[in-house]
C-alpha cells in the first residue's frame, strides 16, 4: 500500500515537474543559440572595424592579432547572414592584402593562386554588395590585377605572370587594352616599367585605405563601440587618456626641440656610425675571414640583381660601398658588388 501511495505520488509530480520546466524556460529569456547568434555578429563587426583601423595605421602585430580573432569567428559561422557579408569579405580582403607580397603564403587549395589573386576574387564580391562606388570599386580591381603580375615579376617569376594573366582577363573589350599592355610589360621582363611604377602596391593601400574610410563612417553605429564608449566616458577613462597623450606630447616636443639644439653633434653622431659600417665593411673584405669563403660559394639571386641596378642608377658606377648599404645586400661585399656588375655588364653585351 506504501509503494502504491508512493507511485502514484510520483506520477503526480510528473506534470508539476513539466510546469516548472516550461515556466522556467519562458522565464530566461530566448533561445541560447540565438542569443549567441546575436553576440558573435556584434563581435565580428567589432572586429572587422578593428582590423581596418589596424590596416589604416600599419601596426602589424595589432593587425595580425585582430586577422586572427576575425579568421576565427568567420570560420565560427555556418552561413553568413546577408547583413553581414561586407564584413566577411572585406576581412578576408584585407588579410589576403597584408600577405600581397608574399608568395609562399597559400589561402587557397590550389597552390597556383597567389594572396594578391585570392583577394581579388573577394574583392569581386565587395562590389556586387554596393554600386554607389563604382569608380573606386574599378579602380581598387585594376590596381590589384596589375600588382599581381607585378609581384610575380619582383621575384623573377615571369612563367607564372603570363599564366595568371590568362586567369585575370576575361575576352571581352573592357579588359582587353590592360591586358594588353600587361602582356607587353612581361614580354620586356622588366618590373621597373612606368606602368608597374605608376600602379604600385603602395597605390593599392592607398586605394584601399581610402575604401575603409568610407566602410568605417557606415559602421560607426557598432554596438560594441558604441557600448565601449560609454563605459570609457562614464568611468572618465577618456579624460584621463587624453591628458596622458597631452603629457607624452608635451615630453616629445621637449626631446624634438632638445635635438635641434644640437643638429651638429648629431650629424657628426651618424656620420660616424655609417662610417664604422663602411669601415668595418672594408675590413672585412681585406682580411678575409671564412663567412668571405660562404658568400663567394653564393648564387646570385634575380632580386639581388635588381637591387645592384637600382643601387647603380642611384650612386652611379663605382661607389660600392654605398650601393652596399642602400640595398641591403645579404652576406656580400662591394667588391662581390664590382665583379657582379661586370658580369651583368658582359651578360647585356654578349
Amino acid at each position: 500500500m506504501a509503494a502504491a501511495r508512493q507511485g502514484a505520488g510520483r506520477w503526480r509530480a510528473l506534470p508539476l515537474a513539466r510546469g516548472l520546466k516550461m515556466a522556467a524556460a519562458s522565464r530566461s529569456g530566448p533561445p541560447a543559440g540565438e542569443v549567441e547568434a546575436v553576440a558573435a555578429a556584434w563581435m565580428l563587426e567589432f572586429a572587422c572595424c578593428c582590423l581596418c583601423r589596424r590596416f589604416g595605421d600599419g601596426c602589424a602585430a595589432e593587425f595580425q592579432r585582430w586577422s586572427d580573432v576575425a579568421h576565427a569567428l568567420i570560420n565560427g559561422l555556418s552561413k553568413i547572414p546577408t547583413h553581414q557579408k561586407k564584413a566577411v569579405y572585406l576581412c578576408q580582403l584585407l588579410i589576403r592584402i597584408a600577405k600581397g607580397k608574399k608568395l609562399e603564403c597559400h589561402f587557397e587549395n590550389d597552390k597556383r593562386i597567389s594572396p594578391l589573386e585570392s583577394a581579388l576574387s573577394f574583392w569581386t564580391l565587395l562590389e556586387r554588395e554596393e554600386v554607389e562606388l563604382e569608380k573606386l570599386h574599378k579602380d581598387i580591381h585594376q590596381l590589384i590585377q596589375i600588382q599581381i603580375v607585378a609581384v610575380y615579376m619582383e621575384n623573377g617569376y615571369f612563367k607564372e605572370a603570363s599564366e595568371v594573366l590568362e586567369r585575370l582577363f576575361t575576352d571581352s573589350e573592357s579588359d582587353k587594352p590592360l591586358r594588353m599592355k600587361l602582356a607587353t610589360v612581361i614580354k620586356s621582363k622588366d618590373p621597373y616599367v612606368p606602368l608597374l611604377q605608376s600602379f604600385s602596391y603602395n597605390v593599392l593601400i592607398s586605394k584601399i585605405k581610402s575604401y575603409i574610410e568610407l566602410f568605417m563612417k557606415e559602421n560607426e553605429t557598432n554596438f560594441l563601440l558604441q557600448a565601449a564608449t560609454k563605459q570609457v566616458e562614464s568611468q572618465g577613462l577618456g579624460a584621463t587618456a587624453l591628458q596622458s597623450t597631452t603629457v607624452n606630447a608635451d615630453e616629445n616636443d621637449k626631446e624634438n626641440l632638445e635635438a635641434k639644439q644640437r643638429p651638429r653633434s648629431g650629424g657628426k653622431l651618424r656620420g660616424r656610425t655609417v662610417l664604422q659600417s663602411l669601415n668595418s665593411l672594408q675590413n672585412m673584405e681585406k682580411h678575409g675571414n671564412a663567412l668571405a669563403s660562404i658568400r663567394k660559394r653564393q648564387r646570385w639571386t634575380y632580386k639581388e640583381d635588381l637591387k645592384l641596378k637600382s643601387g647603380v642608377k642611384e650612386f652611379g658606377v663605382g661607389n660600392w660601398a654605398k650601393i652596399l648599404v642602400y640595398g641591403d645586400f645579404n652576406n656580400r661585399t662591394s667588391v662581390m658588388l664590382k665583379d657582379r656588375w661586370r658580369t651583368l655588364c658582359k651578360i647585356q653585351q654578349g
